[in-house]
């Protein structure tokens, strides 16, 4: 019996090198796996970068999203990923999401929840804890900035009201959006979601600021608290 022997990735055709075929071809034409690969640099002596690659998206079940909630023992857990490899994509899955939520130079004018939730949605879509976050926008409904509030536990979050309207007040923001996500997937606000809706929303009346909706991110959908009425 013969073990075939690994060739590594500087000895294939050129057409067949994942940098090069970048270089000649522009990044949309490799797979997901060569992409990886690119970012990891090397392989092991048994297998190449591509292979590695290949294993991390096997466990992901060659899913980007679910590969982006690997942690990094995890991945180091990978024949061919030390701790450096593993920092590198880590910093990746990061720059991704802020890339996904960063705002224009021109202020986004806030029309509809489905717009807000569009912004915030992926920051929270993938978390296993709930988060607290608050979007601030001018008079013209512009949004000014979104920041954390609070980071919670599976089930809950706490809004902390002398917080969100001391920011308010710094920012000189005419509104908020109040939003925290639901890590179990249910869009359906408990009890305390709207008890705390409605001591922020009274609480920032009284510094003449609008509490315009409630949204609750669950996996790729949303609820909104003004859409249904709950405002």
């Amino acid at each position: 019996m013969t073990t075939e022997k690994r060739v590594p990735i500087k000895d294939w055709l050129e057409d067949d090198r994942p940098r090069e075929k970048m270089k000649q071809k522009g990044a949309a034409a490799l797979s997901d796996a060569e992409l990886i690969a690119i970012l990891l640099g090397s392989g092991t002596r048994e297998e190449s970068a591509l292979d590695v690659a290949r294993k991390i998206l096997q466990i992901s079940n060659n899913n980007l999203r679910e590969m982006s909630r690997i942690s990094c023992d995890n991945l180091i857990s990978i024949n061919g990923i030390g701790p450096a490899k593993a920092v590198i994509f880590m910093a990746v899955f990061e720059l991704s999401k802020r890339f996904l939520t960063c705002e224009s130079r021109d202020l986004p004018k806030i029309q509809s929840s489905a717009y807000a939730a569009g912004i915030i949605s992926p920051i929270l879509r993938d978390l296993s804890h709930e988060e607290c976050w608050v979007m601030y926008l001018n008079r013209a409904n512009k949004l000014i900035s979104k920041e954390r509030i609070s980071i919670g536990g599976i089930s809950a979050t706490v809004v902390d009201v002398k917080i969100v309207i001391k920011n308010a007040l710094d920012k000189l923001a005419s509104s908020i959006i109040l939003v925290h996500n639901h890590p179990s997937g249910n869009l359906s606000p408990g009890e305390n979601d709207k008890t705390q809706t409605r001591m922020l929303k009274e609480a920032a009346s009284l510094f003449d600021i609008s509490l315009l909706d409630h949204l609750i991110i669950a996996g790729d959908g949303y609820f909104s608290f003004a859409d249904d009425g709950l405002m």
